[in-house]
C-alpha cells in the first residue's frame, strides 16, 4: 500500500502548552472538560524506551490511546488503515518529546508506532480509555501487532 502524508481523521497531535516559572514547567495533558466521555482515561502508565528502539506498529480494535511525549527525542508514526475513514491511506509523522512536548490521541484502527531518535532513554506516558486486558486483567489484550510481519506496509523510516 502507498501512504499519503496528511492528517488522520480522529487523531490529535498537538503541542502542549507549558507554564514555566523558576522551578521548571507544568503542562496539562488531560482535562475532564476537554474530552468526550468515551475518551476519558481508564488507566495510566509510563514506559521507558531505549535509544534507537521502536514500539509498534500496532493498532487497537476498541482502545483509544492518549500519549504524552515530554521527554527524549521521539518520532511518532500514524497510519490510517480504517477502510471507511475519510483519511484512509494517510500517514502522519511527527517529531515529539522534550523539544516539542506533545499530546497524541489515537483512535481505534489507526496503526501507530514511535521510535526513540535520541541518544538517551525516553519516558512516555499513556492514559488509554480502556483497561489493559480488561477488568482484573481477565480479558484478551486489545492489540493487533504488525511489527513482526515480513511484508508489513507500516514502515518506520
Amino acid at each position: 500500500m502507498t501512504w499519503n502524508d496528511g492528517p488522520i481523521d480522529g487523531c490529535v497531535v498537538q503541542p502542549l502548552t507549558r507554564f514555566s516559572d523558576p522551578r521548571g514547567w507544568l503542562a496539562e495533558f488531560f482535562r475532564h472538560d476537554d474530552l468526550p466521555p468515551d475518551l476519558h482515561p481508564a488507566m495510566g502508565y509510563v514506559s521507558l524506551t531505549h535509544p534507537g528502539v521502536a514500539r509498534g506498529p500496532h493498532e487497537h480494535v476498541d482502545q483509544t490511546d492518549l500519549f504524552v511525549f515530554t521527554h527524549g527525542a521521539m518520532r511518532l508514526y500514524l497510519w490510517d488503515a480504517r477502510a471507511h475513514s475519510p483519511t484512509h491511506g494517510n500517514r502522519l509523522v511527527a517529531d515529539v518529546g522534550a523539544a516539542n512536548p506533545s499530546l497524541a490521541i489515537i483512535p481505534p484502527g489507526v496503526v501507530h508506532a514511535y521510535r526513540n531518535l535520541g541518544d538517551t532513554d525516553a519516558l512516555i506516558v499513556n492514559c488509554p480509555n480502556r483497561l489493559y486486558a480488561g477488568e482484573g486483567k481477565q480479558e484478551p489484550v486489545d492489540e493487533i501487532r504488525h511489527e513482526d510481519l515480513d511484508d508489513s506496509p507500516f514502515l518506520l523510516d
